[in-house]
């Protein structure tokens, strides 16, 4: 469960709709507020465990909840932008979006769904909440003005930044944890290791822990390892056992048994 669900949302990292180009997508969203989604790092970000501790990833990704953009369409002045699709329940106020076509996209946080047709971007009190972009064309007159007029080609996707980590769950042991919420228990540890492309043959020259990647934006593949014990400490007979993660040698330094799971996974958007 852990390898399945990790792997799917290291797969989708950095996917913004069909817009190869970074710097036609606009962001409107207020970088010094609660909740801000980064989508220039490229979608991939990881802290290192000390000496041996458990590792920390965070994906980013847009989500394509079957939504499109339906006429009347625009101006690029309006705050609102009328959606159609059978999944129109799935956004909600608070929601950050991406509105996009094939050449460019805007993402903004949505302040209401009024009658579940029309997404409203104003500025708004929540957060992180609409700022002026740089880029629109009306910019400086408003704070929901988009930097183009959408058409019934474009897609409405729902952002997800999704971070995982070790702590110990509801049942005494440790687990793996999404978003903060725990999802796999049993889980001892996770391991983390980067694969950088620094030739441009879109495949890893080196994988490398967090801290030693030069350049997240050129990471291709991911290396991950999680570690699952047993929740009974009496199985190993009293013999130490010897595991390996990402090749280091480990150690057990109680009697409970333990198993190691390796996946390395692409991340498709840099491919």
């Amino acid at each position: 469960m852990a390898l399945e669900v990790l792997s799917r949302d290291i797969r989708i990292a950095g996917f913004w709709g069909c817009v190869s180009n970074r710097s036609k997508l606009i962001d409107h969203l207020n970088p010094a507020g609660t909740g801000y989604v980064d989508y220039l790092d490229g979608g991939v970000e990881g802290d290192e465990g000390d000496s041996g501790d458990p590792d920390t990833l965070t994906v980013r990704s847009g989500v394509d909840v079957g939504l499109i953009v339906k006429d009347p369409y625009g101006p690029e002045t309006s705050a609102e932008v009328k959606v159609d699709g059978d999944n129109k329940d799935m956004l909600k106020d608070g929601d950050i979006v991406m509105v996009s076509d094939c050449t460019r996209g805007d993402m903004f946080q949505v302040t209401e769904m009024d009658g579940d047709d029309k997404m409203v971007h104003e500025t708004g009190s929540g957060s992180p909440g609409n700022v002026n972009a740089a880029d629109p064309v009306c910019v400086g007159s408003n704070a929901h003005c988009l930097s183009r007029t959408y058409g019934g080609d474009a897609k409405v996707l729902l952002t997800q930044q999704i971070t995982y980590t070790i702590a110990d769950g509801s049942e005494g042991q440790p687990a793996l944890f999404r978003n903060g919420v725990e999802f796999v228990d049993g889980i001892e540890t996770l391991q983390v290791l980067y694969g950088e492309d620094i030739d441009g043959s879109l495949t890893a020259n080196y994988f490398v822990p967090a801290d030693e990647v030069v350049d997240m934006l050129n990471v291709v593949s991911v290396r991950i390892a999680v570690v699952a014990r047993s929740y009974d400490d009496n199985l190993s007979g009293g013999i130490a056992q010897n595991y390996s993660v990402l090749g280091n040698n480990m150690v057990a330094a109680d009697n409970r048994l333990r198993q190691v799971y390796t996946s390395t996974i692409a991340v498709r958007n840099r491919l």
